[in-house]
């Protein structure tokens, strides 16, 4: 029943999930809590339903594929966290976005486009340590002062 098809739909997946394997080591490198396993799993359930939506249902895969990214956009707001008043996994939080729309490239088949997409996203989450390249720092805010607010 459709074995090429299921075929074609894992072949996808896999390189979807290696896509995302590779961006979460780099998050897991850095000691994050997001790391390979969830990376690639991202990619590999994006990856799925993006493949199964142009396959099966292509009138309404841009649906599918919206319910895919608000799914993350959940998600990502779950990785997002305050400490001493700033955000804490804002850049795991984008990652995973960025690594589920690459398992939507893979599963629509953009293999290209996933492919570099990958490797850029990989470029700016190191941007931090590559030579010459200085991030600008924002200071510390000071807590504010209930006694002057508006």
């Amino acid at each position: 029943m459709r074995t090429g098809l299921q075929i074609a739909l894992f072949g996808r997946i896999t390189l979807a999930t290696a896509f995302g394997f590779l961006i979460g080591l780099e998050r897991q490198w850095r000691g994050k809590p997001a790391g390979d396993r969830t990376f690639a799993l991202l990619a590999l359930g994006a990856s799925a339903f993006a493949g199964l939506a142009i396959e099966l249902f292509p009138a309404s895969a841009d649906r599918v594929i919206q319910g895919v990214v608000t799914g993350v956009g959940f998600l990502g707001a779950g990785i997002i966290f305050q400490t001493h008043e700033r955000p804490q996994g804002l850049t795991t939080a984008a990652a995973a976005w960025a690594a589920t729309g690459i398992g939507v490239l893979c599963g629509v088949t953009l293999y290209l486009t996933a492919g570099l997409t990958t490797v850029l996203t990989i470029l700016v989450l190191e941007s931090i340590s590559l030579p010459g390249v200085a991030r600008l720092e924002t200071p510390p805010t000071e807590p504010s002062d209930p006694e002057h607010q508006d």
